[in-house]
């Protein structure tokens, strides 16, 4: 079994947990799978619960209320993927011995707020302190929502033709977080106004509202068939995963693939691709051929970036990568580059 760092491997989890799941209950829709951001419930009169689960973040380089932010908006963009927002919230916290009471206070009244905005309720959980807990990773949490289950969009959805669409940038959270836990280094080597701007970066780590406003909040648009969040693997990886889930092909254009100056600066500086790096923030969509410019307009008039860099195919075709001139299958690679560039820094003393 892989001890890499990183999220479990895909063959592991198919071993050890995809046939291992307790009893069988008919009304689990959606149950765990690779490239699945939510499970599905079931229930009465044509409704459905979704529910998601993440690590909660507690990294002391960033701060109380970053920590809190990630712990809070990493849970919602896997709910995002449904079209709608979390309505309820656990939270599971295992917190470090010597964490301060008041550090702890800051902690979560940033959690209620960040819960607030979104209009999540808390509905409970577990919190305690634990010797010799030194993690960034504070315990874990769960959002569940209720929503028509025909309106609950789901990875599985997309199909041979829709266009994949990405929002923002390659690359968001690994960047800003880069840049914010080793600011004199950035300063030093890429100037300050990479550093400030990988700052400003930091709060666009939320897909909510680009996956609100592509699906539709009261009245839900028909268009969009699939979402899915970027997490570890970066925009590539979790087209892979989309495409993976639903169980088509896809082709890519690379040379579409947004890539800002920030995030292209600081991945050359910790030697990562940005195309394969974490990017919470960004939301890969996909979209009935034919409407993808009325995605992107509405995504536009929010402020939100949208670019289509390809399209869902057949099965047979696989999963292709266009670059330089070439295709070629893409690569899917199981440990995100981020978490050795992060711990290579830390340990060589980058400040």
């Amino acid at each position: 079994m892989s001890k890499e760092l990183g999220k479990i491997e895909n063959d592991v989890f198919e071993e050890v947990i995809f046939h291992n799941c307790g009893f069988p209950r008919k009304e689990v829709s959606v149950g765990p799978g690779f490239g699945v951001d939510v499970s599905l419930v079931d229930l009465p009169n044509g409704l459905a619960m979704a529910a998601t689960s993440d690590p909660l973040s507690l990294i002391p380089s960033l701060g109380l209320e970053e920590s809190a932010w990630l712990s809070v908006h990493l849970m919602a963009n896997d709910m995002a993927t449904t079209g709608f927002a979390p309505m309820y919230a656990q939270f599971v916290l295992n917190l470090p011995g010597n964490f301060p009471q008041e550090d702890f206070k800051i902690y979560w009244e940033y959690i209620h707020k960040f819960c607030k905005d979104i209009g999540t309720a808390i509905t409970g959980g577990h919190t305690g302190f634990i010797e010799g807990q030194n993690s960034t990773i504070a315990g874990g949490g769960t959002f569940t929502t209720i929503a028509p289950k025909k309106d609950i969009l789901v990875s599985k959805n997309a199909a041979p033709g829709d266009v994949i669409l990405v929002t923002k940038t390659c690359a968001i959270s690994s960047s800003s977080i880069l840049g914010m836990s080793f600011p004199e280094t950035v300063k030093n080597k890429l100037g300050k106004e990479v550093f400030e701007e990988s700052c400003k970066m930091f709060y666009e780590t939320s897909s909510l509202k680009d996956a609100l406003t592509a699906a539709g909040k009261d009245e839900k648009h028909k268009d969009v068939t699939a979402m899915h969040d970027v997490t570890e693997g970066g925009v590539l990886g979790a087209i892979y995963e989309l495409t993976k889930a639903c169980g088509h092909g896809a082709r890519i254009e690379n040379d579409l693939l947004p890539i800002g100056h920030t995030q292209k600066e600081i991945c050359r500086l910790f030697s990562i691709d940005p195309r394969f790096s974490i990017g919470a923030g960004s939301m890969i969509i996909t979209c009935k051929k034919g409407t993808e410019n009325e995605v992107i307009d509405r995504l536009k008039k929010e402020n939100i970036a949208c670019t289509a860099v390809g399209e869902i195919t057949e099965k047979e075709d696989g999963i292709k990568l266009i670059e330089d001139g070439e295709t070629r299958d893409l690569p899917y690679f199981e440990q995100d580059p981020y978490w050795a560039a992060f711990f290579k820094a830390y340990n060589e003393k980058w400040k």
